[in-house]
């Protein structure tokens, strides 16, 4: 130990074979089982030996914590101050790791109170942030299960799934630019992923709107062709008084240069401007009655075309009610033919009974037979009420016996329910275990002794409060390992359920000599004065073989359950009973003797909350209500024996009064025949009058029918007539509505002419009027006084009509055309530019998702690319150790890279297939199928392939040979001396409680050998040359 302090002291003083990160040294003070220790690992392996509870996983522990670990890493306990040596308030760990030219010393200070951490970095307060930072940098991960694997988390290794073992491996030999890659592949294809969704999402919205915007266009259209007509009209208004103005305009300069001749000729000229005034008036006048004519006789049309549609409805109306008059007949010329026809047979049917009484003969005396019928039948009747009574007081006891077994399978079922809750929980939690059990219960004829189901459904607590104690006495796997009296009926099991229906399931076997009735080391009654009131077997029913196993694997018959005051006397139950297990009220207590000092080592922890057991069933009453069940049973059994005989026996005096009644009955009818025919023809006749009685007079159903028809004919006619009227009616109108549309074109053609030549007339009168219509022309145009004409108007005006006829009648067209475009609104348009609008954008916004889709893929493809290459290397890589060192041992494995979905990232993995025997195939390792110690085996060999690939400065492997069988340590004990012996290798903890003999050492490797108790030298005043001085002078002396 000296040495190796010595060894880390100079390790800065000279080039060190320490790699960087790697433990220089660790300090513990007040910390588990340590007061003071100081460790010096070596740079190579390290085997750290000790028996059990000296304290090895302890340094373990210490390295975790030191280095920002959590407690749940190690999987011993839930909060960093359990940790802290009992009865001490603050414990510290100093972890010492190389780097040049300085290391790295960080200390941790752990607080029993709040569970608190104190951190320093070389002496210097630091924090929990800046610890893990620094910690990171080095690559050192002890949440790695492939660099850091606990005592307690040996077992977990083997359950990784294929992407948590890839993962694992990829932190702790990959370059960093590995992983880095993995999870750049694994946000990109999940990213691409929300990408495809939205871009299909959006994709199918988009068609959506497509097909809103085609409804829309028809529409659209319509209303662009509308507005051109308005538009047009518009502009026809605007240049309308252009012209005119410019018409005025000219007129007017040509008279400014002839006023004084025409002044001459204003009197004579507003003379003959009189009469056209008055035709134009006269015009208005007959074009204004024109229009109201073509208005009254518009709606008189309307009003007749109404009522034509009224006569007609009516017209279809009487043709319904003359349909159903005929079908009416028609029913009653139908029901009047099966009248007839019932007539016929009925004269038939008492034609024959007729014939038939003429045929018979004078009865004859049968009375003397009928009355010994009838004496027969009286004592047939008297057995039969005696039967009767005997099978009611049968019944009624019966009744009475089924209520009382629905009594007791209802309390049956009451705890069979208790029972369906217990495997509701097992098949939750344990699904291939519930498999296993359904095949159990269809197979128990396969097996010479009958088997025990999963002890969690066998175990029945006295008392559900008592559960705790026994759920964590008792391991989870044996709590749901199925039990068997013989080796033969186990391997039986574990045949079909393990190799051929691949369920993982446990199984034990029960002690050949039965422990069930083992007497414990001391009754409970020299126990109460500890508070213990029961031993654990006391508290539960188990059948025999549960028991048995139980009381020789766990020693429920000697681990006895206290109270509050166990706990409050605990030192001096430890210390006068002598007892190896015990519980509190809350607490599990394990005493050990250490093998060295002989001194006792106590340790506890708290108790978890029961999970299975709390549901339990009274055996005792379970047990009574099945006897119970099976004494009913035989009782219904012989009333059903004693019921069928009666039944039997009624069955053949039913037989025997059936013959009897039918003898009597033929007797009766030969008796009663003739009178039965004479009443029987009475009948028919009375049926054959009621039928002539209600005859049906067609002829008069007939006329009555055509005489409805003919009136309804007769109202059919008027109201063709009235129809016909109407018709003649409106022809006329419609003759007249189109006479009047042609004189008001001819009246307004001669309005227009009319007005054209008052114009000619009265040009000379409106030179003074050249103003007005210039401001009007200009407000029409939306145009200030002394703005220009718009060059706009004028392009537009040079394709519109050049005189004014021209333009009435083009504007009388385009209003006309516009007037057909109804029920049009701007919103459509506004709806469909917006939904036009959407459209584009859409578009664009799915043109860059798609840009950047691809983007995606890209960039996916290249990062997968420089992924896929770096992992191949790697498995290759570790598949060539990892099948070297199997080869080593006469066994084959491999490790090859699982996929499932080329795209799916996420679900890549490294899968660890291992064959170690001849007969079998390769299989994966998993934590069911192989035995502990093949896994084991797999996992050391597995981290071993990872060690001359580490990046990480240091692996750790607590007690992982524990499974192993002596041949196969020898060997995974020579591999890892000479992997982790190497030059420039990885430093590495073999943590171990003993090593075989005659086992091949390397000079690089260090043995720290932990011997810890009361009368140990303290650390500092060790020293290694004075031992080894001693030992020279003694061995002189001898």
């Amino acid at each position: 130990m000296a040495a190796a302090r010595e060894e880390g002291k100079a390790v800065k003083r000279r080039e060190s074979p320490y790699v960087l990160g790697s433990i220089v040294r660790v300090l513990m003070k007040n910390f588990l089982t340590y007061t003071v220790c100081e460790v010096y690992p070596g740079p190579s392996l390290n085997v750290v030996v000790g028996s059990n509870g000296t304290g090895k996983s302890s340094i373990v522990c210490a390295i975790c914590l030191g280095l920002a670990g959590k407690p749940a890493f190690l999987g011993r306990a839930d909060k960093v101050g359990l940790f802290v040596k009992q009865g001490y308030m603050k414990g510290v760990v100093e972890i010492e790791l190389f780097q040049s030219p300085e290391n790295i010393i960080i200390t941790r200070e752990i607080y029993v109170v709040n569970n608190a951490s104190v951190w320093y970095i070389n002496r210097e307060p630091a924090t929990l942030k800046t610890v893990e930072e620094q910690i990171a940098a080095l690559n050192i991960q002890v949440d790695n299960l492939c660099q850091f694997l606990p005592q307690d988390k040996v077992g977990e290794f083997t359950r990784l799934s294929k992407a948590e073992l890839l993962e694992a491996t990829e932190k702790s030999i990959g370059s960093p630019e590995m992983y880095q890659l993995h999870c750049e592949l694994k946000n990109f294809r999940e990213k691409e992923r929300e990408l495809e969704n939205l871009f299909r999402e959006k994709t199918t919205s988009l068609e959506k709107m497509k097909q809103r915007v085609e409804r829309y266009k028809q529409d659209v259209e319509r209303y662009h062709e509308c507005k051109r007509h308005v538009d047009l009209i518009e502009m026809l208004e605007r240049k309308r008084p252009w012209l005119e103005y410019e018409n005025l305009r000219e007129q007017h300069e040509e008279v400014k240069q002839c006023r004084n001749q025409v002044q001459k000729e204003l009197k004579c000229l507003r003379e003959k401007q009189a009469p056209w005034t008055r035709n134009i008036q006269k015009a208005e006048e007959n074009l204004n009655n024109l229009d109201m004519k073509t208005r009254d006789n518009t709606a008189e049309i309307r009003n007749i075309s109404q009522k034509c549609k009224e006569k007609q409805d009516a017209l279809e109306m009487k043709d319904k009610q003359i349909e159903e008059i005929n079908q009416a007949f028609r029913m009653k010329k139908d029901e009047e033919r099966s009248r007839q026809k019932k007539i016929d047979q009925t004269q038939q049917i008492i034609q024959e009974w007729q014939n038939e009484l003429d045929t018979m003969a004078v009865c004859e005396n049968l009375q003397p037979q009928i009355d010994a019928v009838n004496t027969e039948l009286k004592k047939l009747q008297e057995e039969k009420a005696n039967i009767d009574n005997d099978v009611s007081d049968l019944r009624a006891e019966k009744t009475n016996q089924e209520r009382e077994e629905k009594r007791i399978i209802d309390r049956l079922g009451q705890l069979n329910n208790i029972m369906h809750v217990k495997e509701e929980k097992l098949k939750q939690r344990f699904q291939d275990t519930h498999s296993a059990l359904m095949w159990l219960r269809k197979n128990k004829d396969k097996f010479k002794k009958k088997p025990c189901e999963p002890m969690m459904l066998e175990i029945n607590m006295k008392d559900s409060k008592f559960a705790q104690y026994v759920e964590n006495h008792i391991s989870s796997n044996d709590l749901r390992a199925f039990v068997f009296e013989c080796q033969e009926d186990m391997e039986t099991f574990l045949v079909e359920v393990r190799d051929r229906q691949n369920l993982r399931v446990n199984a034990v076997c029960a002690p050949d000599k039965s422990c069930a009735e083992i007497l414990p080391s001391r009754p409970i009654e020299e126990l109460h004065r500890y508070g213990f009131y029961s031993y654990l077997r006391e508290l539960f029913d188990a059948p025999s073989p549960v028991m048995s196993y139980l009381c020789y694997q766990y020693h429920v018959h000697d681990v006895p359950v206290g109270t509050q005051k166990t706990r409050d006397m605990i030192e001096r139950v430890t210390q006068e009973t002598n007892l190896r297990q015990i519980y509190t009220a809350e607490e599990r207590y394990v005493i050990k003797i250490s093998a060295y000092t002989k001194q006792t080592v106590t340790s506890n922890m708290c108790l978890k909350d029961a999970q299975y057991l709390t549901s339990s069933v009274d055996t005792e009453e379970r047990g009574q209500l099945e006897n119970q069940r099976q004494d009913i049973s035989n009782t219904l059994k012989s009333l059903d024996a004693r019921l069928t005989a009666l039944f039997e026996r009624q069955k053949l005096l039913d037989l025997k009064d059936n013959k009897l009644r039918q003898e009597k009955k033929a007797l009766l009818e030969r008796e009663n025949q003739r009178r039965l025919l004479e009443s029987k023809i009475g009948v028919k006749k009375d049926s054959l009058r009621q039928l002539e009685q209600d005859a049906i007079d067609l002829e008069m159903e007939f006329q009555l029918a055509d005489v409805k028809i003919k009136e309804i004919n007769k109202q059919k006619a008027e109201l063709v007539t009235e129809l016909m009227h109407l018709m003649k009616r409106i022809i006329p109108l419609n003759v007249i509505k189109v006479d009047l549309a042609c004189q008001m074109t001819r009246v307004t053609a001669k309005k227009n002419r009319l007005q054209s030549e008052h114009k000619a007339g009265t040009v000379q009168l409106r030179a003074a009027q050249c103003r007005e219509l210039l401001e009007r022309a200009q407000h029409i145009c939306r145009l200030r006084p002394d703005q220009d004409f718009p060059e706009e108007f004028k392009v537009a005006f040079q394709t519109l009509p050049d005189t004014l006829e021209e333009i009435d009648a083009f504007l009388n067209e385009e209003k006309t055309r516009a007037s057909c475009f109804t029920g049009l609104s701007s919103s459509v348009v506004e709806e469909y530019n917006k939904q036009t609008q959407e459209i584009q954008q859409l578009t664009e916004y799915l043109e860059e998702k798609r840009n950047e889709l691809n983007n995606y893929k890209q960039n996916i493809s290249q990062v997968k690319e420089k992924w896929i290459n770096l992992l191949k290397v790697m498995i290759e890589q570790i598949n060539e150790k990892f099948s070297k060192f199997f080869s080593s041992m006469q066994c084959v494995g491999e490790i090859d890279l699982h996929k499932e979905n080329e795209e799916e990232y996420e679900k890549y993995g490294i899968r660890i297939r291992v064959k170690f025997h001849n007969s079998t195939e390769l299989h994966e390792l998993t934590p069911y199928y192989h035995s502990g110690g093949e896994k084991t085996v797999s996992t050391m060999l597995y981290l071993m392939a990872l060690q001359e690939l580490n990046r990480c400065p240091f692996r750790i492997v607590d007690e992982i040979n524990q499974g192993m069988d002596p041949t196969n340590e020898r060997r995974v004990f020579e591999m890892v001396v000479e992997t982790a012996c190497k030059k420039r290798t990885s430093q590495y903890f073999l943590i171990t409680p003993k090593l075989l003999q005659n086992l091949t050492y390397n000079n690089k490797m260090t043995v720290l050998l932990v011997y810890n108790g009361p009368f140990m030298l303290e650390t500092c005043k060790w020293n290694l040359k004075r031992f080894k001085k001693r030992q020279r002078r003694l061995s002189c002396m001898t």
